[in-house]
C-alpha cells in the first residue's frame, strides 16, 4: 500500500487545450521524453518509447537491436482528462512497481498537467533506484526529474499552438 509521504506531485500549465496536451503526452511521448541514461530504461539509452492507448496498453522502451522492456501498463485511460499507469525500472523485482497518475485540467489559457508518482515505499531503502536517497531527499529528487519532463512536454506541446511558427 502506497503512502502519501512516498509520492511526489508536480504540475505545470501548458498553453494548449487538454485534448492537445493529452495527445502530446500519450502519442508523442518519444518526441519530448528525455534521452540518455537519466531518462531511458535500457542501454544504450536511445531507442523509442511508446505508449499503447487504452486500459492494458503498455509503456514500452525498444532499443535499436529490437530488445524491449515493458515499463508499465495503463490502468486508467480517460482522454483528455486522465491517464494512470504502473511504472517499474529494469532492476525492480517482478512484484515491485510504482504508479504514475497524470491529470489534464483546463485552466485559463490552457491545461494544467499534473503528475503524481507514488508507490516508492514498495522499493526498499538501499535499492539502486533510490540513488542512495530516502524519504524527503528522494521525493525531492523524483520531483525534480518529473519537473524536467513536464518542462519538455510544455515546450513540445506549445510548438503546436495555432498560428505559431516553428
Amino acid at each position: 500500500m502506497s503512502s502519501a509521504a512516498d509520492a511526489v506531485t508536480v504540475a505545470l500549465d501548458v498553453a494548449v487545450p487538454p485534448a492537445v496536451a493529452f495527445d502530446v503526452f500519450t502519442r508523442e511521448l518519444d518526441a519530448w521524453w528525455g534521452r540518455g541514461p537519466r531518462y531511458r530504461f535500457l542501454a544504450p539509452y536511445g531507442g523509442t518509447l511508446t505508449l499503447e492507448p487504452g486500459v492494458g496498453g503498455r509503456l514500452l522502451h525498444v532499443v535499436e537491436d529490437g530488445v524491449s522492456f515493458v515499463v508499465g501498463h495503463v490502468e486508467v485511460w480517460e482522454p483528455p482528462k486522465r491517464l494512470a499507469l504502473t511504472w517499474r525500472l529494469t532492476n525492480f523485482t517482478p512484484e515491485q512497481q510504482t504508479r504514475v497518475d497524470v491529470r489534464f485540467e483546463p485552466v485559463p489559457g490552457g491545461t494544467r498537467v499534473s503528475v503524481t508518482h507514488g508507490g516508492w515505499d514498495a522499493i526498499p531503502a538501499g535499492h539502486p533506484a533510490r540513488h542512495d536517497m530516502n524519504d524527503r531527499a528522494f521525493v525531492l529528487f523524483r520531483g525534480h526529474w518529473w519537473a524536467e519532463q513536464l518542462t519538455a512536454i510544455k515546450r513540445h506541446a506549445e510548438r503546436k499552438k495555432p498560428g505559431r511558427r516553428t
